[in-house]
């Protein structure tokens, strides 16, 4: 029962937003009580935390297989961008930022872990590229791969991105533009056109 929990919690969760599904929908989802879901989750906020903890878990093994692929740097990246995009329904319903807003204490265990696993994979990816002559010699790697992730959580920040005025698609890709042009040698820009086109 508990996993089915976590499945229809998530489900709504990322569709219509940590904030506003309320225990009583997940209980008529399932079909149960809420006392039910209070037998493994002693409250709203321990099962937020246990979708989130799903949610990375499974995003973590998606990255870390794509990045076991050894791609192209840039398609990496583009390939990343889609798998994320995928799991977390094109972020309908922005769940980063409501966590940010609503579950602080949540959202920052998360941002320690999701900086962790990104400064690995960014780190690598910058050195490949460099070594494959698509990006610059002379970037300062550290820095890069900190601003980077710096732009992904700007870029969900609804005060500032709504999404009635930008989609989460958009966002991503004038963004990954944003950085790819910032550090791509020309070869580089060629790769990165023919993923922009691809995409």
């Amino acid at each position: 029962m508990r996993d089915k929990i976590l499945e229809i919690s998530k489900e709504l969760f990322l569709n219509v937003g940590f904030k506003n599904v309320t225990m009583d929908e997940i209980a008529n989802r399932l079909g149960v009580s809420k006392k039910t879901i209070y037998k493994y989750f002693s409250n709203k906020s321990a099962l937020v935390l246990a979708v989130s903890e799903e949610i990375f878990s499974s995003i973590c093994i998606g990255i870390n297989l794509i990045c076991d692929l050894n791609k192209n740097p840039i398609e990496e990246i583009f390939d990343i961008k889609r798998f994320v995009m995928a799991n977390l329904n094109d972020e309908k319903s922005s769940p980063q930022f409501q966590l940010q807003k609503y579950y602080p204490k949540i959202f920052s265990t998360f941002k320690k872990r999701q900086f962790d696993l990104m400064q690995d994979c960014v780190v690598n990816n910058l050195n490949h590229g460099i070594q494959k002559g698509l990006y610059r010699k002379d970037i300062d790697v550290g820095f890069i791969s900190r601003i980077y992730f710096h732009g992904m959580l700007g870029i969900k920040d609804q005060e500032l991105f709504s999404l009635n005025e930008y989609s989460m698609n958009s966002l991503m890709n004038n963004y990954l533009g944003y950085h790819f042009r910032g550090i791509c040698t020309e070869k580089g820009i060629i790769q990165l056109k023919n993923q922009i086109t691809n995409n």
